[in-house]
């Protein structure tokens, strides 16, 4: 069974693959990559894992947060060459999606995501209030010591600090946050794990 995602969702998602969110199913023939935009950290060589598969996250999530569910992940078919990572996405809403980067073989979480696309009309303000939920939710997930409060201010200070960038990023302690705002293409939220080094 395949998970439907909307054409314009599909090139948001590939921000898991080119470490930013401006990508284009079928880009202007002047469309060049920007040697300006950073490669994804967890592409790189090394990149670490969180101590958890996907299948531990969300049973963790679901229990913490048992009204605002994250559903079954399904996997999106990667390219030939992609051979470190495994990508997967879980439809939320119409307007809401979950999505990871795992490592290969083991399952571990390189990238947990969350994607709003967003709506226009009477429904806008509820929709956009839900996605900030569902990222603060996650946020918690992997730093447990936020409140609830503090983790929705949290994700409106990254917004606010990201907005209209393709990739923003904060690290704090162990963890990288990173916002790659692509206005009504959709934005997203990253949470991805820090390697920490002994300083001398």
């Amino acid at each position: 069974m395949k998970i439907a995602i909307p054409l314009r969702l599909v090139s948001t998602l590939l921000f898991l693959t080119l470490g930013c969110g401006m990508a284009f199913a079928d880009p202007p023939p002047d469309n060049q990559a920007r040697e300006d935009v950073p490669r994804a950290p967890y592409l790189m060589p090394g990149a670490p894992t969180f101590e958890q598969t996907l299948v531990n996250f969300r049973e963790k999530y679901n229990i913490a947060n048992p009204t605002q569910q994250i559903g079954e992940f399904r996997a999106i078919p990667d390219k030939p060459d992609a051979v470190l990572l495994t990508r997967a996405a879980s439809k939320i809403n119409e307007d809401l999606y979950a999505s990871t980067a795992l490592e290969k073989g083991t399952g571990k979480i390189k990238s947990m995501q969350i994607t709003y696309m967003p709506i226009q009309g009477p429904d806008e303000k509820a929709a956009h209030a839900t996605a900030i939920s569902y990222m603060a939710n996650v946020i918690r997930e992997f730093d447990p010591t936020l409140s609830v409060d503090q983790s929705a201010a949290k994700v409106n200070s990254l917004i606010d600090k990201g907005k209209g960038m393709q990739f923003y990023q904060q690290q704090v302690g162990a963890v990288r946050y990173v916002i790659s705002d692509n206005g009504e293409k959709g934005l997203t939220l990253a949470v991805e794990p820090v390697k920490l080094s002994l300083a001398n």
